[in-house]
């Protein structure tokens, strides 16, 4: 078309020109677009297809038998342990039970045994801490999974499909992310004498260090949660959590005074070992959920 206005109206309307005349020219214009952008597409996923690196699967005919053999058995014995397990429970609406001898148990005596004005961290830090333990390793193992998983480099892909930053995610990040840190710190440190704990406050934590690096990117993120670092905080917490509840468990069944206090119901500084597993718990629970987020992210390590 002419770039002169007057001239391509004045043409048509005087009957030089038909009114079609560059419909034919305008779909020879857009098939041309969509036959650049498909050879595009095709030259990008080559380069990766060069660029990811191939490694050959050896895998033994007799695998894919025992591997249903061995899923199968499995799956039988925890269903008869679990139909075992239900088979043995008291009935419904049974007053004089073992099981409600243990919730009397934490009501009545929670807070003098533990220190924890909330009973739900006395009982799963205290109680039933392995339970707790067990859940921090799930969280643990979910994030090397997804790591294994997501083991590949695709720094190309950032290299064509650069990420931008967007102003007004970052100015409300500004202010949102510091608040979010700090609301998550007094969630884990209040979790013995309000609702709350190592658990949420956590969840708490991981979102906005997720925030975070959408505001900023991920090269200022990581600058505060470097690979290294996340592996040593990480497993710094488990063995804590571990040394400090076997101690416990130890002292308690061989009935010995423990030389950590529960000290006075209420205070900070009090419940025992409570405190501290919460804050080791919370780290778990932060540093897995943005490490889970990051590998989804890059799609690398």
């Amino acid at each position: 078309m002419k770039s002169n206005f007057k001239d391509f109206f004045s043409e048509r309307i005087n009957g030089t020109k038909d009114w079609l005349e560059d419909v034919g020219k305008l779909d020879e214009t857009v098939t041309k677009t969509h036959s650049e952008i498909r050879h595009t597409e095709h030259l990008i996923n080559t380069l990766f297809e060069v660029n990811t690196p191939k490694k050959e699967k050896h895998v033994s005919s007799s695998f894919p038998i025992s591997y249903y053999i061995s899923a199968g058995i499995c799956i039988v014995v925890i269903l008869v342990v679990l139909i075992a397990t239900v088979c043995s429970l008291p009935e419904f609406g049974v007053v004089n039970s073992q099981m409600k001898e243990v919730s009397d148990r934490y009501v009545q005596s929670g807070m003098k045994e533990t220190g924890a004005v909330n009973a739900v961290a006395g009982m799963i830090l205290d109680y039933r801490a392995f339970d707790t333990l067990g859940e921090s390793f799930v969280l643990f193992t979910a994030l090397n999974c997804v790591w294994i998983l997501l083991r590949t480099n695709r720094s190309s892909v950032e290299r064509y499909f650069p990420l931008t930053e967007d102003n007004i995610l970052v100015q409300a990040a500004k202010v949102s992310v510091p608040v979010i840190l700090v609301y998550g710190i007094y969630v884990i440190i209040n979790g013995h004498i309000s609702p709350g704990g190592g658990f949420s406050g956590g969840a708490i934590l991981g979102a906005g260090l997720i925030l975070f690096s959408e505001a900023f990117g991920d090269e200022i993120a990581g600058k505060f949660v470097t690979e290294k670092r996340f592996k040593v905080i990480c497993s710094a917490a488990l063995l804590f959590y571990c040394l400090s509840k076997a101690y416990s468990f130890y002292v308690g069944a061989n009935h010995l005074d423990s030389i950590i206090s529960t000290g006075t119901p209420g205070r900070i500084i009090s419940a025992g070992l409570i405190l501290p597993l919460d804050i080791a718990v919370g780290i778990i629970v932060c540093l897995n959920m943005y490490g889970i987020y990051c590998m989804f992210k890059k799609g690398r390590v």
